[in-house]
């Protein structure tokens, strides 16, 4: 029966060399199929790839093992709702026409059993990120993804490589603090009213008790896959071996 809730990020396709890639793949697919038969919805909350561009008539080759899991997923009966982070941000509608996936530009908020969620990568939410908040308008903007992609795929493709790489980097030597971190911001979620706060990007695995409230980090695939769950009333990060 189809009755539990999945969360995963920073899955980061793209970023290792093409056995590990390979190696890395065959294993995500292993956990899609997994929960074929007890995932209700799937959310992947942000940087699937390490980067993505696509282009209105192309695309990056390579993962169909992935969209084939993922679109079969989907053909099972789950809900896949994928919420682009800072790795991943330049999407047209092939995840939404040809695999079936819900698309979100940024952080949402859901229900589930009378308890509020708010789910959203992180890119932008600690109080020392301001310069990026600057690059995600910019990047981010209609304008400045259009003139990209005048670019031919084989050079746009390699440029946002580069800036992914750089991007990583700055964001897994930065230091998220509990004073001004992902916690911090949760607390403010909790101040609204959310029962859990969930997200990603930090690549640290988290996950905190605050009174009745809870705050997670779903960490980073580049370490050990691991992924959320939410069932019977109750929020889990485990390891997938």
């Amino acid at each position: 029966m189809k009755n539990s809730y999945y969360f995963i990020s920073d899955i980061h396709f793209g970023l290792l060399n093409k056995r590990e890639e390979d190696e890395r793949e065959l294993k995500f697919v292993e956990f899609l199929y997994s929960i074929q038969d007890s995932a209700r919805e799937l959310y992947i909350l942000g940087d699937l790839f390490d980067y993505w561009f696509e282009y209105k008539r192309v695309m990056q080759k390579g993962y169909f093992r992935t969209f084939t899991a993922l679109n079969d997923l989907v053909r099972s009966g789950t809900k896949i709702h994928y919420l682009i982070g800072n790795h991943d941000f330049m999407h047209y509608d092939f995840f939404e026409k040809e695999v079936g996936v819900y698309l979100y530009q940024a952080e949402i908020e859901i229900e589930l059993d009378d308890n509020k969620f708010y789910l959203g990568h992180g890119d932008g939410l600690v109080k020392n990120d301001f310069g990026y908040l600057v690059l995600k308008k910019i990047f981010r903007s209609k304008i400045a993804q259009n003139l990209y992609s005048l670019i031919h795929p084989n050079l746009g493709i390699k440029i946002a490589k580069g800036t992914s790489k750089t991007s990583r980097n700055h964001t897994g030597s930065k230091d998220y603090g509990e004073g001004d971190g992902l916690f911090e911001f949760a607390k403010t979620k909790f101040e609204e009213g959310f029962d859990f706060v969930i997200l990603g990007h930090t690549h640290q695995t988290r996950i905190e008790k605050f009174n009745s409230k809870i705050y997670a980090n779903l960490g980073t695939w580049l370490e050990q896959p691991v992924y959320g769950i939410y069932e019977n009333g109750k929020f889990e990060i485990k390891d997938y071996k």
